[in-house]
């Protein structure tokens, strides 16, 4: 296993239903290591790596209210050695209680702050994680219910990437965060508890890198095969970044993406049209996953079709506002045909008892 734990703690929070008060149990002193705590941390890097509605900060400059320390002061205390890990993460979990407190929510469930390596990076990855029950039976088949970490419904997380920070402290994007559909104010309350301002914009960093590739393919004449093929690599090497966990650099996509094997590559492109684009950057891999397709849901109709199919087995019709598809799927095909066949099958019946009915009806003349 490629990941080192350095430390980890656990610590509980809970609200009272009469009261609103958020409690907080804090957990053990000095976590041991184990391997099933390594396979759990292991998973839920995977996890939060595999979230693609993140986005990315750094720590505010403006002062804590009052005599509280912020998030970041108390991590420098244990980076630097003065505070024990333990310490640290307790003194998170105090203030993400006074920030739960102060916007009256309901997220509860563990606190779980790690320090790790993986893959030569070192990060500090802070989670809340919820609790979800579930139901086990015995031997003599009698149910019971017992609690577990739902890491799969992981929405309150950040991890800061500490070789960036130390290195670069005063750059925009070394904290990434999860930026989930949970609504605006409780994204609030965990950027607030850590004291964090959104900085670089992957989504929009992304839709200028697809913009720049769109633009290179149309300077450079690519005939309509020629471009789909360098979409599909686009496609291909972002997917294999995020896969690993690693940003685009423009460098190396311009080793992927060139005219010909001696003509202008995709870097050198970027550079003389002066793109608004980081040399490397995380990416938001749903901004690319539509440049080789087009794809859209309504009304009960889902259509997904790739790029290069537009104006000839796919017809947009702007006027009336419709789309002819040639070429049906074969299996979309089978499945109509199958309902065609039913459908007459279903109609036959009743188109006999008329054609009966009428014949009683002549012979009663």
């Amino acid at each position: 296993m490629s990941l080192i734990i350095s430390n980890i703690a656990l610590h509980f929070l809970s609200k009272k239903e009469e009261t609103g008060e958020v409690l907080l149990r804090l957990g053990p002193e000095d976590v041991a290591a184990s391997s099933k705590i390594e396979s759990f941390v292991d998973a839920l890097h995977k996890i939060y790596n595999s979230k693609g509605s993140k986005a990315y900060g750094h720590f505010s400059s403006m002062p804590a209210e009052g005599d509280s320390a912020r998030f970041v002061d108390i991590m420098e205390s244990y980076l630097g050695d003065v505070h024990s890990f333990h310490q640290f993460s307790s003194q998170a979990a105090n203030l993400l209680k006074n920030e739960l407190e102060k916007y009256d929510l309901a997220e509860t469930g563990y606190l779980i702050v790690c320090h790790y390596e993986y893959m030569g990076g070192r990060y500090l990855l802070a989670a809340i994680i919820p609790i979800s029950e579930h139901y086990s039976v015995d031997g003599e088949l009698n149910i019971s219910a017992d609690q577990h970490l739902d890491t799969s419904k992981l929405q309150l997380a950040a991890r800061i990437d500490l070789f960036d920070y130390q290195d670069n402290a005063e750059g925009n994007r070394y904290i990434s965060f999860i930026k989930g559909r949970a609504g605006r104010k409780v994204s609030d309350f965990f950027l607030d508890f850590l004291s964090c301002e959104e900085g670089l914009n992957a989504k929009e960093q992304t839709q200028t890198l697809v913009q720049a590739v769109e633009d290179f393919v149309a300077v450079n004449q690519f005939d309509a095969d020629e471009k789909q093929q360098t979409r599909k690599e686009l496609l291909t090497y972002c997917k294999e970044q995020k896969e690993s966990a690693q940003d685009v650099s423009l460098q190396e996509l311009g080793n992927v993406i060139k005219t010909e094997e001696n003509g202008q590559d995709f870097y050198k492109f970027c550079q003389e049209q002066s793109y608004p684009i980081e040399e490397s950057f995380p990416h938001d891999q749903a901004v690319v996953n539509k440049v080789t397709k087009y794809s859209g849901y309504g009304n009960g109709i889902s259509l997904s079709f790739e790029r290069s199919h537009l104006g000839q087995d796919v017809v947009y019709n702007q006027a009336n506002e419709s789309i002819t598809i040639f070429k049906v799927p074969p299996n979309l095909k089978a499945q109509l045909l199958a309902l065609l066949e039913n459908n007459a099958k279903q109609n036959q019946p009743a188109t006999m008892a008329v054609e009966s009915s009428n014949e009683d009806s002549e012979n009663d003349f």
